[in-house]
Order: C-alpha cells, then sequence, then structure tokens
C-alpha cells in the first residue's frame, strides 16, 4: 500500500461519520465522489430519508444489458463522535492500524472503490458494475434495502465488503436478524403509601426477558438477546411503564417465523399489566446457495493465483447488507474486507498487509467473473 494511499485512508477513519450524525456520513459521501472525479464512473447521489445520510450508487463497465456485479459497502459506523479523541486514537502499532471504523468497514469500502475505479478506467470489466455506498447498515439498512434489493434482482452476484473473519476468512452465509420493541405499561403508584395499589411495569417486564432470554437454541443457531432496559421515573414511585428492545438471531426463514410468532404473541400475566410489542425480522438468513458456492470457489482459484489461500468460515453471527442479495436468490460473496479484529470496540484495528492483496483479489474479481 502506498504512502498516498494510506494517507488519503488516514483521513476517512478521521472522518467520523457515526450513523445518525448526517454531516459526518455525508462528508465521507464527498470523498468517495472526489475520489471517482477522475474515473469513467456515472455518480447518482440518492438523498438521505428518515434523518439519515445520502446513499451513492456509482456505475461503470461494459454496457451490454446483461445482470451486472453488484459491490456493496457502508460508510456509518458504530462509534460516537470524538472516539478518535479520547478512546480509539488513530495510530500504527507494527502491522495494525487502529482507529475507529476501519476494521468495520472503511478499510474494505477504500480500497474496494480503488478496485472499482481502477477497472473502470481500464475498460477491463468483465460486466457492468454497480457499486452501492450506504449510510445506515449499522442500524439494519432502513432507507436503502430497498436500493440494494432493486438493483440485486438485476445483479448476477454480490461482494461484499465487510471485513474478514478470524484470519481472513471470507463470509458465505449469516444469520437472519429480527428486533423487536417491547412495551409493557403497569400502574403508577406512591411507593410508601399506596404500594399495593401500583402494578411494577418494571416487575413484568423482567418476566417479560426471563421468557425471551430462555427461547435462545444454541442447537439450532437461536439467540435472543435483551441488552438494553428503560423504565420508572423516580425511586419511590411504582413505575408504570418499561420498555426494551430484543435482538433476535436465527439461521433459517421457518426459525425465523416461528420465533416472530413467539415474540411478538408475549402477553402479560394478569389483566392488571399492557404488554405491546411491535418489530419483525429486518434482515432475512443468508443461506449458502449453489451459486453461492460456485461464486467462493472461483474467488478462491482467484486468491490462490494472487498467494491467497482464501478460506470460507462457518455461518456469522452478524447480518450485513448481503443478507438482503442472498435471500432474493444472488450469489453472495461476503467478508472480502480487510483483515483485522475488534469490530465495534475500542479495540478495533485493521491490518495493513492485508489491504493490497484483497484489493488486488477485487480488481481480479471484477475482471473474471462471467
Amino acid at each position: 500500500m502506498t504512502s498516498q494511499a494510506l494517507d488519503t485512508l488516514f483521513t476517512w477513519i478521521r472522518t467520523e461519520s457515526p450513523t445518525h450524525d448526517v454531516a459526518g456520513v455525508n462528508l465521507m459521501m464527498d470523498l468517495v465522489v472526489a475520489q471517482m472525479a477522475d474515473a469513467p464512473v456515472a455518480v447518482e447521489r440518492l438523498p438521505g430519508q428518515q434523518g439519515l445520510g445520502d446513499t451513492l450508487v456509482l456505475r461503470a463497465g461494459p454496457e451490454r444489458g446483461e445482470p451486472g456485479i453488484l459491490i456493496m459497502s457502508h460508510l456509518d459506523t458504530v462509534h460516537p463522535v470524538g472516539t478518535i479523541e479520547k478512546d480509539l486514537p488513530l495510530r500504527v502499532e507494527g502491522d495494525r492500524l487502529y482507529g475507529p471504523g476501519i476494521y468495520d468497514m472503511k478499510g474494505g469500502a477504500y480500497f474496494a472503490l480503488e478496485a472499482f475505479k481502477d477497472v473502470a478506467r481500464r475498460g477491463s470489466a468483465a460486466r457492468p458494475m454497480v457499486f452501492i455506498v450506504t449510510p445506515d447498515e449499522e442500524i439494519g439498512s432502513p432507507t436503502t434495502r430497498p436500493v440494494i434489493e432493486d438493483i440485486g434482482r438485476a445483479s448476477a452476484m454480490a461482494l461484499v465488503t465487510e471485513p474478514a473473519r478470524d484470519g481472513g476468512r471470507i463470509v458465505t452465509s449469516r444469520k437472519g436478524v429480527g428486533r423487536f420493541d417491547v412495551h409493557v405499561e403497569g400502574r403508577p403508584a406512591h411507593a410508601g403509601s399506596r404500594h399495593k395499589d401500583g402494578r411494577n411495569a418494571i416487575y413484568e417486564a423482567a418476566r417479560q426477558i426471563l421468557a425471551i432470554e430462555a427461547l435462545t437454541d444454541y442447537a439450532r443457531g437461536i439467540t435472543t438477546t435483551v441488552g438494553m432496559v428503560s423504565g420508572g421515573t423516580a425511586v419511590n414511585t411504582i413505575p408504570q411503564h418499561c420498555r426494551f428492545p430484543v435482538d433476535l438471531r436465527v439461521e433459517t426463514v421457518a426459525d425465523g417465523e416461528q420465533m416472530t410468532k413467539a415474540i411478538l404473541g408475549l402477553a402479560p400475566q394478569n389483566s392488571d399489566f399492557k404488554v405491546n410489542v411491535t418489530g419483525g425480522m429486518n434482515r432475512p438468513p443468508y443461506e449458502r446457495s449453489e451459486g453461492t458456492a460456485k461464486l467462493f470457489d472461483h474467488a478462491r482459484t482467484i486468491a490462490a493465483e494472487i498467494g491467497i489461500d482464501l478460506v470460507s468460515c462457518d455461518k456469522v453471527g452478524g447480518g450485513s447488507d448481503g443478507n438482503f442479495t442472498a435471500a432474493i436468490g444472488v450469489p453472495t460473496l461476503d467478508g472480502l474486507g480487510i483483515d483485522g479484529d475488534g469490530a465495534h470496540t475500542l479495540n478495533e484495528y485493521g491490518l495493513i498487509s492485508s489491504i493490497a492483496p484483497r484489493q488486488e483479489l477485487m480488481t481480479r474479481l471484477l475482471e473474471t467473473l462471467r
């Protein structure tokens, strides 16, 4: 990786872009537009919706009216603004480049865009190429899912630059993800003089949480998690309200339907409480299809030619935009980003030595996928 390219990547990392910081996310989109300025790339910028940032759709390659290659990257991160100044400073320690979003997934997005641009300049693309750069993947892609699925249906395959796993492994399957919001309502009362008149919403929520957590079935690859709880108004008041979100992960569509029915069907222990549940599956399971297996085999052959031993990892628990394309039948290869570790933590880093080989792999894929 050249020093100029590394300096550019430093700029990307310094440009903090948590999902809900529209200014930061859109500044990242500006950097991508500038990156494509001197290449034969058609740039379409879709205005942000629902208070989120813009989306870029980049097109290049031959115009033969055939299904193309879809590449997907996101430029939003989970780290709040200020992380780089205090908790996760930009620094290089040996081969490790530390900084918010470097591994998930600015490193992968940057080199994939460079590969896309280089192939466009040379006119060497095997098929039409469409690159979607999204602003909202970290919250489930609520505004970009329709764009992904629409373009996906016209694509022959999809390549996703989420980070590599466990020493550089490629992702060929992921669990589906469900998100739910639970609201428990009880009856408020003074905790001292009117305790028996109250109905503690937090107490009932605890019952519901135990029931939700009991749905976890490791043998079937099903997990349920309640990671946050909010309720009450004062220490001396029986709480009327309690709210909490639920995270669901499943391996199959059938399990997603079954678990969704169970969670939406939560009921209070007695009529003194109300339980309202909303939500559902927001990422369908990404199951390894025959087409994805063939796509992986092709990538493995290309990787071997450039000195990479490409290995597929077991089904990944986290979702990505690849879930959407895989679910509509598009062969999808994920985990094509850089190697490293610490996604979503204050120890996040990418391996600098993985960038150039991964960029070469992406370039060769864009030139050979027929």
